[in-house]
């Protein structure tokens, strides 16, 4: 549906109700930690050990015992009274809730210098995500490909949408051309973005969003190194 406001074409998105109330199971803050949990779990797992305790892992990773538990109880395991969680179940569990031993098709768009290196990243593959194509706006880079991964112009994309089904697409393009792609990906079939750009996108409710932007990481970084030199220099007053 389009509305016109000062002759300015507006999208406005609208959902069935049932996609507007949809729920996930697992918060967030959850989704964000379990990974760290199974990265020191393979490292115990390499380090020949059989059994892993909560405490255990929260001392490694600086968060609190209870939250691990907490934590893990959504991914149904349980550990055993003073012995903990099997090392290698554990993995296991991991692995197959967080979705990294399923291969997931890819495509990314904006195959800047970012979307470059995304392409060249073969360590993507170790957790499930294969990129497939890119696509740009650039017609002399079509035809060409990154790491043995083709390159096409963006025009081709529902076309290739529609041959491979693929509905998971990376947002590498330019802040000012953020929305406008994302909502061509949208339009095109894509149900899942990884959205590397600062821009905080608009998209159906039925979308999922996840947003990386490393200048926002940078940001808070710069804050509090700054922070600790103000601290710092005000000690030595």
């Amino acid at each position: 549906m389009i509305i016109f406001v000062n002759q300015i074409n507006i999208k406005i998105w609208k959902m069935p109700q049932f996609e507007q109330n949809l729920f996930f199971k697992v918060p967030e803050p959850t989704l964000r930690r379990l990974p760290w949990y199974l990265a020191y779990a393979q490292l115990v797992l390499k380090d020949g050990e059989s059994f892993l305790s909560s405490t255990q892992i929260a001392k490694n990773i600086a968060v609190d015992a209870s939250m691990v538990a907490k934590d893990l109880s959504y991914v149904h395991i349980s550990g055993r009274t003073r012995v903990g969680y099997d090392v290698k179940e554990l993995v296991d569990v991991l692995e197959n809730f967080l979705g990294f031993t399923n291969s997931h098709n890819a495509f990314l768009f904006g195959v800047g210098s970012l979307g470059g290196a995304l392409m060249h990243d073969n360590g993507l593959a170790q957790f499930g995500l294969e990129i497939v194509a890119g696509f740009d706006v650039k017609y002399e880079l079509s035809g060409t490909s990154i790491n043995h991964i083709p390159i096409h112009h963006i025009d081709r994309f529902v076309e290739l949408q529609e041959q491979t089904g693929i509905n998971i697409g990376i947002l590498t393009v330019p802040v000012d051309k953020a929305q406008a792609v994302a909502e061509t990906m949208v339009e095109g079939g894509i149900q899942a973005i990884w959205n590397f750009t600062p821009y905080r996108i608009r998209v159906p409710e039925n979308v999922v969003v996840q947003n990386t932007s490393i200048y926002a990481h940078l940001a808070v970084m710069f804050n509090r190194l700054n922070a600790i030199k103000e601290s710092e220099k005000n000690n030595k007053k």
